[in-house]
């Protein structure tokens, strides 16, 4: 596996090595020591996550709050998405800026989440098979979300607003600036 970091460096997309020939193919999709000498921390795992959506499908920006903050690592079993990662930890200096990483069933790339950032995926192609793991488990007192189209982010979904479609509580999600102070960057959310 290759770990790459984003501009954003806490965010990584993950290469794996694919081992294949005329019967198919055989990859690693996660492997914890080189996943945590990858984030310098430990991440542990607790549920695994699937969802299968159609095109223009937008989910997201989604993040809980501590103590049941998440850290998300995500990939597309079948199909591709525009995955998003918002900084969203006072102090960063990359707060309020976005990673965005095309994720598909056939480059099997991963995004690594952290703590601290809104995710949200827009589906590509007809239909996408997403499928992510969370280290803590959801909570919907602390669920919380941000306005997937916000000027501020600009964020460029590479679909037309007309081709999008969201759930009711995805369409009245708070602006960025309207964010209450969720994350601080000094703060170890880890520990």
């Amino acid at each position: 596996m290759e770990f790459i970091k984003q501009f954003i460096p806490d965010v990584i997309v993950v290469e794996p090595r694919l081992h294949g020939d005329e019967r198919g193919y055989f990859m690693e999709t996660f492997r914890q020591d080189l996943f945590e000498e990858a984030v310098g921390y430990t991440v542990n795992f607790v549920q695994d996550n699937e969802s299968k959506s159609s095109k223009g499908v937008l989910r997201g920006l989604h993040f809980q709050l501590a103590p049941h903050a998440q850290s998300k690592l995500v990939r597309v079993i079948d199909g591709s998405v525009l995955d998003v990662a918002v900084d969203i930890r006072v102090g960063s200096p990359t707060f309020g800026q976005h990673v965005a990483v095309e994720l598909s069933g056939e480059n099997k790339r991963q995004m690594f989440v952290p703590r601290g950032f809104a995710h949200g995926f827009v589906v590509l192609s007809d239909t996408a098979t997403f499928a992510y793991k969370v280290d803590n488990y959801y909570s919907p007192d602390c669920d919380r979300g941000l306005a997937f189209d916000d000027p501020q982010l600009n964020i460029d979904w590479r679909l037309s607003s007309e081709q999008l479609m969201l759930s009711d509580k995805d369409t009245k999600q708070p602006l960025f600036t309207q964010l209450p102070e969720c994350f601080n960057y000094s703060i170890n959310y880890y520990d």
